[in-house]
């Protein structure tokens, strides 16, 4: 261990931020990102000081402070290992309301295809009536208010993006393609079980499924479908600590 890693470990994380900010070596938090999230490989431009991982030497991106910063977190350590890994595939989202979260999908895997998958238009009757039947109580709110212009407008790389519009699976139907990530976003029973088998069976050794609101009591069916589909072919994950306790699955290598 250097002296500078003995001193980062020993430190607290606020003392040593102050510390390191104050000798110039990292600049002063920006209180707003650029809108199209652009230079990322910047320590310290996001609305707080990094002071976290302090033995990890490599810097942040910072559209981890875009949101939910455990979440993009997460994100960035999976993308940054599947890079390390050299681990092929495209990426997507399932359930991508207004983009916020496709956004940092797009510019944590530059040069990799984004399929984005969503009614564009909230929750299709089809899924919340199959919800209703199973006596899964989740919370059927209106997300409708999007669309694929707006969420277009909001992509740091715009021309990677293949938008599929519709009611999932069948806007995958003609989708011949592997993947290194996928977000599954979908809140609500039915879509996320379709999603987890439809991804998983395309899923390369190596990538990885992060499941949003495993953990949200306002959408059980989340929670259902994660354990039986896992239940299904014997598979562990991993629970996050985000705000939703989201849930991670990784495909062996």
């Amino acid at each position: 261990m250097t002296l500078k890693q003995f001193v980062r470990a020993v430190t607290p994380p606020v003392i040593y931020s102050g510390l390191y900010r104050l000798k110039g070596l990292i600049p002063p938090p920006a209180t707003v990102l650029p809108e199209n999230l652009g230079g990322f490989a910047n320590r310290g431009k996001g609305k707080f000081p990094c002071h976290d991982l302090l033995l990890m030497q490599r810097d942040r991106q910072n559209y981890v402070y875009c949101g939910e910063y455990i979440r993009n977190s997460c994100l960035e350590l999976i993308a940054y290992e599947i890079g390390e890994f050299d681990i092929k595939g495209s990426v997507a989202e399932l359930g991508v309301f207004q983009g916020d979260f496709a956004r940092l999908i797009n510019a944590a895997f530059p040069g990799r295809k984004l399929y984005l998958f969503d009614t564009f238009e909230g929750f299709d009757d089809r899924d919340v009536n199959e919800g209703k039947e199973k006596g899964v109580a989740d919370n059927y709110q209106d997300w409708s208010n999007t669309s694929v212009e707006l969420v277009l407008k909001k992509m740091p790389y715009p021309k990677d993006c293949i938008v599929r519009k519709g009611f999932f699976p069948e806007t995958a139907s003609d989708v011949d393609d592997t993947f290194a990530f996928a977000s599954i976003d979908c809140d609500l029973y039915a879509p996320i079980l379709a999603g987890l088998r439809w991804f998983y069976d395309r899923l390369v050794p190596g990538g990885s499924l992060m499941i949003h609101d495993y953990n949200n009591d306002e959408y059980p069916g989340t929670k259902q479908a994660v354990r039986e589909f896992c239940a299904e072919l014997g598979l562990p994950y991993f629970q996050m600590v985000d705000a939703a306790g989201s849930a991670v699955i990784t495909k062996a290598r």
